[in-house]
């Protein structure tokens, strides 16, 4: 491929990054519309940004002749990816735990900075006095079942959500701002930025304004992808984060 032809192909791959993100955020805001519970599939509007996740990588992949592998979707290198998720949990989440619950120690205590609550977190919030052994139900049947729980953040969020961001988003983005600089292998540049920008702005309609700080695992697991060359690292501790975040308000909320 000569230069001239890497070029137009880049400049081609920034505007199809631009055109899924636009056309999917604004499907993802009108299915957080639908609040509709079914039996054994759960919420419809959950369900149905899960499938436009999965959906996008694959119609994206048809439409550049490429194939869902180059987007990362594989477990290799398995060692690797598992080891670089087992070094973020194990680093980041006690930091977290420790920090959420300084947070809210401080914030619901201000009348200043409890505006930067969830509205009701702090009526419910025991800190560290309140701290108890969260209550779990294991049945994988029951309706609220923890196994079926991380299952769901597993698969249908975790996964779903990282072949689009980090799979098929980042690749193109890629393409069209290479990374000027590597760390530990993994590429930090424009496009890591803007994946984790993308992925912090489609969790705003549904949660609010407070999702802005999502920007920031993004950057985490954008990395992940670019290092390993594989989704397996990010989709682990992305999934992971979200049962671990489940579990610390379940123990630290009344």
């Amino acid at each position: 491929m000569s230069p001239g032809d890497r070029s137009d192909d880049a400049r081609v791959a920034g505007r199809q990054a631009l055109l899924v993100f636009a056309a999917s955020a604004l499907l993802v805001t009108a299915f957080d519309q639908i609040n509709v519970e079914v039996p054994a599939l759960g919420n419809v509007g959950a369900a149905l940004v899960a499938l436009l996740f999965v959906y996008g990588p694959v119609a994206v992949a048809r439409w550049r002749h490429e194939d869902l592998d180059d987007y990362g979707f594989r477990a290799q290198p398995t060692r690797r990816g598992l080891i670089t998720a087992a070094i973020a949990i194990a680093i980041l989440f006690p930091a977290f735990a420790v920090g959420y619950v300084g947070f809210y120690t401080v914030a619901c205590a201000s009348k200043q900075l409890v505006v930067l609550a969830p509205p009701g977190l702090c009526a419910r919030f025991g800190g560290l006095v309140g701290l108890h052994s969260p209550a779990l139900v294991w049945d994988p049947l029951a309706k609220n079942s923890f196994l079926a729980f991380c299952a769901v953040q597993l698969v249908v969020v975790a996964l779903s959500e990282e072949l689009f961001f980090r799979g098929m988003l980042l690749r193109l983005l890629e393409r069209r701002f290479p990374p000027n600089h590597r760390f530990l292998g993994g590429g930090v540049g424009i496009a890591l930025v803007l994946q984790a920008a993308a992925f912090a702005a489609v969790h705003v309609p549904r949660y609010g304004p407070h999702a802005l700080v999502i920007f920031f695992p993004g950057l985490l697991f954008g990395w992940m992808r670019s290092s390993t060359g594989s989704i397996l690292a990010s989709t682990v501790t992305h999934g992971a984060s979200n049962i671990f975040i489940d579990l610390l308000q379940r123990a630290v909320l009344r």
